[in-house]
């Protein structure tokens, strides 16, 4: 049976006035299957080609927290601790950091674990 999930690509953007940026992980949410997960991956060679003086470890350290939060893991603060759907909505807000989201998208699948693996593969594997 198909459902729905919603979706968003998690973006590199280290210097924002440039806004120039590179797909790190993708956030997939489906909330009658009670998914809500993320997958991340950072190339430090992609970030260093957009600005050479990014702090690599600092990035990844946010990226990490993404997933922390979606699994809903208590190391992750308070956040972690929310629902599912309010950790989703709290990790696709617009922010103008380094770390950013895209607009959230809708899909169906029959299963959303496939799906997060195909998004990856589409919008962040290199």
């Amino acid at each position: 049976m198909q459902t729905s999930f919603d979706y968003a690509a998690i973006r590199i953007v280290p210097r924002v006035d440039r806004e120039e940026f590179i797909n790190a992980g993708v956030i997939v949410f489906c909330k009658q299957r009670r998914f809500l997960r993320a997958l991340v991956t950072l190339t430090p060679e992609r970030l260093r080609a957009l600005w050479p003086e990014s702090d690599v470890d600092l990035v990844q350290l946010h990226l990490t927290a993404f997933a922390k939060i979606c699994d809903g893991d208590p190391a992750a603060g308070p956040i972690a601790q929310l629902s599912q759907a309010e950790r989703f909505h709290w990790l696709v807000s617009p922010r103008s950091t380094t770390v950013q989201v895209s607009a959230v998208h809708t899909g169906l699948c029959q299963d959303p674990e496939i799906a997060l693996r195909r998004l990856f593969q589409q919008l962040v594997a290199v």
